[in-house]
């Protein structure tokens, strides 16, 4: 079987997302990494140019809610969506928060701290990349960054929006969890736990996760402050142990 092409950029939790499925799902995949703006030139027929893109045959996926439908049914379904209607609907529904309350919100806060430090901004997009995109990246880099900071919409003010609408979901979970229940939805791991688990990747920093990011010694002290208070309430912990567990027995099976 032709392994499908899944194209990434290094720091992408939505790209985390997406690879942690294939992999769970034991998905064939070549992993194409790419810089950010060189991306466009692999993704130019998807008009937004984002990422995660998976190209299996004919089939050209471009959104990470859809790579993870791909992947379950590769797998014959039940693995990261429940069989059961009501339990699938239950997991969709938190998903499709994740994505929206929290995944864009993460993704703007941890650029509202990385983009202060731009040698530590640029290491993290070069990691895993050509040497020739790696070589080019300083020099597109501040192009890249004030294209991040307009597109993304970054401020000093959003960003702190973007943190207030974080707690809340990290409230949100926390009172899911109150009950002592292990996963999100029904008793076992779905697309639910996964979703929330890869996109608090940015704000956990756990050491299981395959996106690029960097060391938390080395970002901003405001950002790795934040990061330690989110990683002590019980969402934090239960993202963290979902990474440790879910992911890291993927990764060593």
């Amino acid at each position: 079987m032709t392994p499908a092409t899944f194209i990434t950029i290094p720091l992408s939790h939505f790209c985390e997302k997406a690879r942690w499925a294939l992999d769970r799902c034991e998905f064939p995949y070549r992993e194409e990494p790419h810089a950010p703006l060189f991306h466009l030139l692999v993704v130019r027929r998807k008009s937004d140019g984002a990422v995660p893109v998976l190209v299996d045959g004919t089939k050209r996926l471009s959104d990470s809610t859809d790579i993870l439908k791909h992947a379950d049914a590769f797998r014959g379904g039940d693995v990261l969506y429940p069989l059961d209607p009501t339990l699938r609907s239950e997991v969709e529904a938190l998903e499709d928060r994740f994505d929206t309350g929290l995944g864009l919100h993460a993704r703007r806060w941890a650029y509202g701290h990385l983009l202060t430090d731009p040698k530590l901004v640029s290491e993290v997009w070069s990691r895993g990349i050509s040497r020739l995109q790696a070589a080019l990246v300083p020099v597109v880099a501040p192009l890249v960054r004030r294209l991040v900071r307009s597109g993304y919409r970054i401020s000093p003010e959003g960003t702190e929006r973007s943190l207030m609408q974080v707690r809340q979901c990290f409230q949100e979970v926390g009172e899911r969890l109150r009950s002592g229940r292990r996963f999100l939805a029904g008793e076992r791991f779905t697309a639910g736990d996964l979703t929330f688990a890869a996109l608090a990747a940015p704000l956990l920093f756990p050491p299981e996760c395959r996106a690029a990011h960097p060391a938390l010694e080395a970002v901003p002290p405001p950002m790795r402050e934040e990061v330690l208070r989110l990683r002590d309430t019980p969402a934090g912990k239960f993202g963290l142990r979902l990474f440790a567990e879910e992911r890291a027995w993927v990764m060593n099976r």
